[in-house]
């Protein structure tokens, strides 16, 4: 299995190359980028961020399933023991790829990872907008605020607008039943959350650590959605007990 060649890969040699390997997948309408503040906390570890297909520096692939980013992530890791810290839908396709081939996704650190396939998710309360690029902003201006995306260069506000049918790939990636089974899930899993996010992303997140056979719960203090870019030491402290958590070879 390759990884598309358009896909853009950033990879952070540790100096030891028998040291553990760290495995960062981004959330919807996110990129590899926004992980620096967490990868300078990680110093002397392996890690390997990458822009998903249609996001960032890999716009230039088209849009996928979930399925098609699962793929991608383990031919990422390829084969190598690994921790995939998968922020929100990066949580789900670190979870999906676990089930699949836990011989070399051997922990996760889910942060925030979406259940909107549960009966108490809250579901949106008017329909999307016909353009996804109006879609795309929609979604940027929820997360960061009007006065912010004002403030953004025209260049980038085009290019996230430009990133509206890989949002909408994402949102129906996750339509449907659950697509992975937690109570059966083989490797640890860290589930973690901020104190301030959501109620639904708390739920999400303590059921998932109640549910997985080798879950452990977590909360950062203050954060919210966003931890990465606002408590990364936090978060970069997480990674680095979901490796401890890693299960060994058999």
């Amino acid at each position: 299995m390759a990884a598309p060649t358009d896909l853009h890969v950033v990879d952070k040699p540790a100096p030891d190359p028998a040291g553990p390997l760290v495995v960062i997948v981004h959330g919807a309408m996110d990129r590899s980028t926004s992980f620096g503040r967490v990868v300078r906390h990680l110093e002397g570890l392996h890690v390997i961020r990458y822009d998903r297909r249609g996001y960032g520096r890999s716009a230039a692939c088209a849009p996928g399933s979930l399925t098609d980013h699962v793929d991608d992530l383990l031919a990422v890791v390829d084969g190598r023991p690994a921790t995939v810290f998968g922020h929100s839908i990066g949580g789900v396709i670190a979870l999906v790829a676990a089930e699949r081939d836990p011989g070399s996704v051997r922990s996760v650190l889910a942060y925030e990872a979406p259940a909107p396939w549960t009966s108490w998710w809250p579901q949106p309360s008017t329909a999307p907008p016909d353009d996804p690029a109006d879609e795309a902003e929609a979604f940027m201006r929820r997360a960061i605020g009007d006065h912010f995306w004002s403030r953004l260069p025209a260049r980038t506000r085009a290019d996230r607008r430009a990133e509206g049918g890989a949002l909408r790939a994402d949102i129906a990636s996750l339509q449907g039943p659950a697509p992975y089974e937690a109570s059966r899930l083989p490797v640890p899993v860290l589930a973690a959350a901020g104190s301030e996010t959501t109620w639904w992303h708390q739920r999400a997140t303590r059921e998932l650590a109640d549910d997985a056979p080798g879950g452990e719960h977590a909360v950062i203090a203050g954060a919210e959605h966003g931890a990465h870019l606002t408590h990364p030491t936090a978060v970069a402290h997480l990674v680095r007990r979901a490796i401890e958590r890693m299960h060994p070879p058999k």
